[in-house]
């Protein structure tokens, strides 16, 4: 039973804990996104995400409290210059867990775990369309005019006007007809025996 159980130990000693927890940390804050167990990802948030809190402060006091977790001149470096002023204005959720499937030998739950301000697929950027050119629709639509080009301003409107494709006036409805009308005989004649 678990009863009250709210840390998982991972099947190892607290020391042991510590280092995995400790590399782990020191990885993603390296490389931006890793690839573990799902248990250790979990494990992980829970791990990195109040150090990358502290690292918002940039003070001798927060460097020293976030260097006793991670142990790695480095790492710290790179929380506080680069990662720090990425999520400045993010009130938490710095990092995005993943499931990526199972593992082969043992089957175990793999998951993906990255910091979300820098995924440039669903980050901000992505979002403003940098890197990606502008798309352009088929059609001839009128060129801005502060655009260079063959045509400006009014002709490329008058131009756009006259090769736009013509929609298809609606079918005209046939006139109710009187009681004493006949429907008119259809034009085509059957073939006559002769004939054939």
């Amino acid at each position: 039973m678990r009863h009250g159980r709210k840390v998982n130990h991972l099947s190892r000693t607290s020391e042991h804990r510590a280092a995995l927890l400790m590399n782990l940390a020191c990885s993603l804050i390296e490389h931006k996104r890793i690839n573990t167990t799902l248990a250790k990802a979990k494990a992980l948030r829970v791990y990195v995400e109040p150090l990358i809190t502290k690292s918002k402060t940039d003070s001798t006091h927060s460097r020293r409290t976030v260097f006793s977790y991670l142990k790695n001149k480095e790492a710290v470096t790179e929380l506080f210059r680069e990662i720090a002023p990425k999520v400045a204005d993010r009130p938490g959720g710095y990092v995005r867990i993943i499931r990526t499937g199972f593992r082969p030998g043992d089957n175990s739950e793999m998951a993906m775990i990255e910091l979300v301000d820098f995924n440039t697929i669903y980050g901000k950027d992505a979002a403003k369309g940098t890197g990606a050119a502008k798309k352009r629709t088929r059609r001839g639509a009128a060129k801005k005019k502060g655009e260079e080009g063959p045509e400006s301003g009014a002709e490329a409107t008058a131009t756009a006007t006259d090769e736009a494709p013509k929609a298809k006036a609606p079918r005209k409805k046939a006139a109710p007809k009187a009681e004493g009308e006949e429907k008119p005989k259809a034009t085509r004649k059957k073939k006559s025996d002769d004939e054939k």
